[in-house]
């Protein structure tokens, strides 16, 4: 079984930054790739973005295309998401996701995940 912990969420200002980090513990020996996905209330869980499990490949939704960068570390089991020039519709909950699989692809929806973290908070004010 594999344990997931985000951190790094809280409230910034409109153009501001943040940079969320996942921590994977317990069964993390294979290879897998995380993704990140955010949820507001009321609302579905929607796909931010995809690693692979070398780090080489990443997918990235339009919304958040050229402002997110997804980066790992496998020595440390942590996978991060930079948010640069956060705007207040980027509000939500963030979660990331472990796949167990060496394919690189976009694992857009949350079925094809394995595990979940509990999820940060990220405010953007205006």
């Amino acid at each position: 079984q594999v344990h997931l912990v985000e951190s790094g969420g809280g409230l910034v200002q409109a153009g501001g930054s943040l940079r969320l980090s996942c921590v994977a513990s317990g069964r993390t020996a294979n290879n897998y790739a995380m993704g990140w996905f955010r949820q507001v209330p009321g609302k579905e869980r929607e796909f931010v973005g995809t690693i692979g499990w070398s780090g080489r490949t990443t997918y990235y939704a339009d919304s958040v295309k050229g402002r997110f960068t997804i980066s790992r570390d496998n020595a440390k089991n942590t996978v991060y998401l930079q948010m640069n020039s956060l705007k207040p519709e980027d509000t939500a909950v963030y979660y990331c996701a472990l796949k167990y699989t060496v394919i690189s692809a976009p694992w857009k929806t949350e079925e094809q995940y394995d595990a979940w973290g509990q999820g940060t908070q990220v405010t953007v004010s205006s």
